[in-house]
């Protein structure tokens, strides 16, 4: 694997590389692939990684991609990948209605930022549209994101929370996310549709996620909150690969599987190293509390295998690229909330 990576085309490449497991998987996996979302932060790369995997085995499957496709030239890049598109509002039921079958679905879509002050359309993509979707591809096999947000905030000094632990989503988002979820097993239980939720922990690359807004402010001189002072994070590569390889695990009722990185790490530690890293100084706002959102994510690593990326290596590429001024997403997660409005 690369030190570091120089620019976006090496980063699009590792984050749509696809591992010997998944290859291997693929070969005899049934049926078309639909993302459905495709065009958010992990979609695209997700749909290509997919697609390298079926060439890879020498597989035919269509791999499928389904969006609004605000970005300019995000549709074509995808086509010229091998990937089809449907442009289109995936909550317009006659556009759902239109879409071709497949056997196995990739439920991406929702909405987080800007859900304080638009909480109906927060509701409606990430509750309302999962019912419709449950309806529509209820023969399919379904992998449904969702996030950690449905959990209740933990003791920093556990492991985490665990699929059999009792939900507590804190704000409108994460109640939302939760009624997502309950609409995809309603589905699942009433149509016998093989469905698993994927409760994601913090996916990052070097573009977006958790290590970027904590090197962002260490780089620009900005306090780091320690409101939230624990995290654990996991590389978009490895978070992809396990996402892909869930599908084997689609069951009627709903399964449920925590995709988190394997290391709780203190974020006053991990500003501090990138202060070193970056040649910085750098200052903290708050102090920590005795409960953070923590992910288990071992049950993954019984069935998937342990994510192969180290914090450590993530540390280092964010530094090094913020250093050589690589592009930003400039959406910061807001991962230090405490009060679920993100």
């Amino acid at each position: 694997m690369e030190r570091y990576y120089k620019n976006e085309e090496e980063l699009e490449e590792a984050l749509s590389r696809p591992g010997k497991a998944l290859i291997e998987q693929f070969k005899s996996l049934k049926g078309d692939i639909m993302f459905l979302g495709v065009a958010g932060k992990m979609g695209v790369s997700m749909a290509k990684m997919a697609k390298r995997a079926i060439t890879a085995g020498g597989g035919t499957n269509r791999i499928i991609g389904v969006a609004r496709f605000n970005t300019p030239g995000q549709q074509d890049y995808l086509e010229k990948h091998g990937i089809s598109t449907f442009k289109g509002d995936l909550t317009d039921k006659a556009f759902l209605q239109s879409l071709p079958d497949a056997q196995n679905i990739f439920y991406l879509a929702g909405q987080k930022f800007g859900t304080a002050g638009n909480e109906p359309l927060t509701w409606a993509m990430n509750s309302y549209l999962p019912g419709l979707v449950a309806e529509r591809f209820r023969s399919s096999d379904i992998v449904a994101f969702s996030t950690g947000c449905v959990y209740p905030l933990v003791p920093v000094n556990s492991a985490g929370s665990k699929e059999t632990d009792a939900v507590g989503p804190i704000g409108e988002y994460a109640q939302s996310c939760l009624g997502r979820e309950r609409l995809f097993e309603y589905g699942s239980k009433k149509y016998g549709t093989r469905v698993i939720l994927i409760r994601l922990y913090y996916s990052v690359e070097l573009r977006y996620g958790v290590l970027v807004d904590i090197a962002t402010k260490v780089k620009n001189n900005i306090p780091v909150d320690l409101a939230m002072g624990y995290a654990n994070v996991i590389w978009q590569t490895d978070a992809n690969d396990m996402i892909l390889r869930s599908i084997s695990y689609c069951n009627s009722p709903a399964e449920i599987l925590n995709i988190a990185g394997t290391e709780i790490f203190p974020v006053r530690e991990v500003a501090q190293e990138f202060a070193r890293l970056m040649g910085k100084e750098v200052s903290f706002t708050g102090k920590e509390s005795p409960t953070a959102l923590l992910g288990d994510g071992s049950l993954s690593y019984a069935r998937l295998g342990r994510p192969r990326t180290t914090l450590s290596q993530m540390i280092e590429w964010t530094a090094r690229w913020l250093l050589n001024e690589g592009k930003t997403l400039g959406k910061p997660t807001r991962f230090e909330a405490r009060d679920g409005k993100y």
